[in-house]
């Protein structure tokens, strides 16, 4: 891979339509099981750069394309998800995310897109908040009348986990406040110092525990602790410097506000400068970058925030970060090092993913011994082999990328495995795909144990007492090898087991049986089925109904598929039951294709045969929809949107019973035409179809 790019990809502009549509919904699973891998498992594995040119390439897709964002782009994310063990709280104001600039053009371009917004001349000052961006663990604590209610991490933005008792243990976190509003929500970072790290590092080496591979895994790993006590005993710090939910301003500027957070007892990251142009600010990030090494916590940039609050509020945000600040991201360190040997890894889907096992080399205060190949293409673009000395570059994570072949070992070139590693069946590389998958599916252990766990995941039937550990442990005892075997577990199974006392296990079987009955989105999600994330499940879930609808017309989706493999471009010649399915807002083609091949495999039709045995899968709840106009109509938004987001449409209009189409059809009732429509309007024109005006549309749903 490239500094900049990802590996062997055809550029943007050269995208067809089905190219870009299968590109998107790739992204959108690579980027969510990245995202869960960082904020929810602490154990990222690539780095920040690569993780930064997977979001810049979907966006870039996106803005070419459209009419296919997907209602589970990554645009629309921010973190990924919870962590079993802790209560969930949910977040009054989102914590949202960061936009990232990599050069100084970058940052001349936020800046100008600010001044565009704000119809600013040149001549009009425009102030800018510069301040380190600390690399740790987003947090918000919540004050009411002073006091400290509770504390929460960023969770998916939306809503976080309640880490309040941990949170308590920070000696810098004031318990109460004098003079503060009557609400106010302090963010910012938990962090661990350098020192701090290197002297906890040395004493769980000592007591034979994990070594941690860097501040931030430290910071995050203590302070999302079930135990209290175990934080306690970690040496962890926040950095107050940001709010959400408060019931009077704190200042008229981003600087005014930080002076009044000092002033309530909570220590700022430093340093902090304001800068009145482009070439301050960038003056600004080339000292802070200089001072880093000498800073007593890690930093990964230096964060530009809008200084006057009210521009800051006529910005406002755009999907999941806000217009008026940006990160802008330090350089990778690099390294030079030997690939010992090349391995292949196999993922929850069958991916085949290449992995460089290096000699350990310390890169930026990290030692690292494995890095990504990714693909079988990358591998043949930079010319690797065992036994080559390669550069590698990292940027805050633990498992890094190479870069490039600085010394060829001689050895032979490698040879990408045509059979699966873990179970030796055949692997398959789909056309326009870059990765190459097993075909074993659930015959296959590798994939086997990890559609268990995420069967059995937070998100999907969230079983507590039953993680990555114990899954590994039944699926090797044999007690486990389908997701209906967890339902039939007996506590004489679990009898002896190291481990295992009676306690545990009967804490265990009580919640599997409280997770018999399960909703239908969870449990769609729960199949692991490719290109299927928590939004789509959740829309198939709302766009169905019910569990015995649902796996109907997948039936029938996936027989009208077998009669036509070889259609790719016009859903309705393939079927009635699949055009409808890709007629449903952001599914598309590649998630259709997707349930097709799940529910075309017998296998997994029995894998369902033996959970409906075990199993009551309920029905959507159909929100009340009483006295609205658009109840049970079948809507089309097409060209831009000038009052409300796309998303905010679509919401609005689910909300009142309508059902939102991604493409226009004889079945439209209504199409919503914003500015610069093309194809759909005129589609619509053709059959007949209703065509609204925003504002024809906002005054007809406006009393519902």
């Amino acid at each position: 891979m490239s500094e900049t790019g990802s590996p062997t990809q055809k550029p943007v502009a050269e995208l067809s339509q089905d190219e870009a549509r299968r590109e998107l919904a790739r992204l959108a699973m690579d980027i969510a099981y990245h995202d869960a891998r960082y904020h929810k498992e602490d154990a990222p594995e690539i780095t920040d750069a690569a993780y930064d040119a997977m979001r810049r390439r979907n966006e870039e897709i996106e803005a070419r394309f459209p009419d296919l964002v997907r209602k589970d782009s990554p645009t629309f994310r921010v973190g990924g998800g919870l962590k079993s063990g802790f209560g969930k709280i949910r977040h009054v104001r989102p914590m949202l995310s960061l936009g990232n600039a990599f050069s100084d053009e970058d940052v001349s371009e936020f800046l100008a897109r600010v001044r565009r917004f704000l119809g600013l001349g040149d001549a009009e000052g425009l102030e800018i908040l510069a301040e380190p961006k600390i690399d740790g663990l987003s947090a918000s604590l919540r004050y009411e009348n002073g006091r400290l209610a509770y504390a929460a991490t960023r969770g998916d933005g939306t809503e976080g986990e309640d880490i309040t008792a941990n949170i308590k243990t920070l000696r810098d976190v004031p318990h109460t406040l004098k003079g503060a509003p009557s609400v106010l929500e302090v963010r910012g970072e938990v962090y661990m110092r350098k020192d701090d790290f290197l002297s906890l590092n040395e004493r769980q080496e000592a007591a034979g525990n994990k070594i941690f591979a860097n501040p931030r895994n430290a910071a995050a790993g203590s302070l999302r602790q079930l135990d209290p006590n175990i934080t306690a005993a970690r040496p962890l710090h926040f950095f107050g410097y940001a709010w959400g939910d408060v019931s009077e301003p704190l200042g008229a500027t981003q600087a005014e506000a930080r002076e009044r957070l000092a002033e309530l007892g909570f220590s700022l990251n430093q340093p902090a400068k304001v800068c009145d142009n482009v070439q301050a600010v960038i003056d600004y990030y080339r000292m802070v970058d200089h001072q880093r090494a000498e800073l007593p916590f890690d930093i990964d940039g230096v964060v530009y925030k809008v200084n006057r609050l009210d521009w800051q509020e006529r910005l406002g945000q755009v999907s999941r970060a806000p217009r008026w600040a940006i990160a802008h991201k330090f350089a990778a360190e690099k390294a030079e090092t030997v690939i010992e040997a090349i391995t292949v890894q196999v993922g929850r889907t069958g991916k085949l993913t290449p992995v460089a096992n290096l000699t350990p080399v310390t890169v930026g205060g990290v030692t690292v011994s494995r890095a990504t190949l990714h693909n079988e293409d990358e591998i043949a673009r930079l010319g690797v082999k065992e036994g080559d000395t390669v550069r590698i570059q990292r940027a805050g994570d633990v498992i890094p990328q190479v870069l490039e072949v600085v010394k060829d070992g001689g050895g032979q070139p490698y040879v990408f495995p045509s059979a699966c590693p873990e179970c030796g069946s055949d692997v398959e590389r789909e056309e326009g795909e870059v990765d190459w998958r097993c075909t074993g599916g659930l015959i296959c252990g590798a994939q086997a144990v990890e559609r268990l766990k995420h069967f059995v995941s937070r998100d999907a039937f969230d079983i507590e007492g039953l993680g990555t550990k114990s899954i590994e442990e039944f699926w090797n005892d044999g007690l486990i090898r389908q997701p209906a075997d967890i339902f039939t577990l007996k506590a004489e199974n679990l009898a002896g087991k190291e481990g295992w006392k009676e306690k545990s296990i009967s804490n265990l079987l009580d919640a599997i049986r409280d997770r018999t009955e399960v909703p239908l989105d969870r449990f769609i999600y729960a199949l692991g089925i490719r290109h299927i994330g928590q939004t789509t499940a959740k829309l198939l879930a709302r766009s169905f109904g019910s569990y015995a609808a649902w796996q109907s017309a997948m039936r029938a989706v996936a027989a009208e598929r077998q009669a036509n493999p070889d259609e790719h471009k016009k859903p309705d010649l393939i079927g009635p039951h699949y055009a409808d399915l890709v007629a449903i807002d952001t599914v598309g083609m590649t998630a259709a294709d997707s349930l097709a091949a799940f529910f075309g495999e017998e296998h997994n039709i029995e894998v369902l045969a033996s959970l409906d045995a075990v199993l009551t899968v309920t029905d959507v709840e159909a929100p009340s929809t009483e006295g609205s106009p658009v109840a049970g109509k079948t809507v089309v938004f097409t060209g831009t949107l000038e009052k409300m987001t796309r998303g905010e449409a679509k919401a609005r209009a689910e909300a009142l019973g309508a059902k939102v189409s991604g493409s226009v059809s004889k079945k439209t009732d209504y199409v919503v035409v914003g500015a610069d429509a093309g194809s759909k309007a005129k589609k619509a024109a053709e059959l007949g179809v209703a065509m609204l005006s925003e504002d024809e549309w906002l005054d007809m749903i406006q009393n519902s």
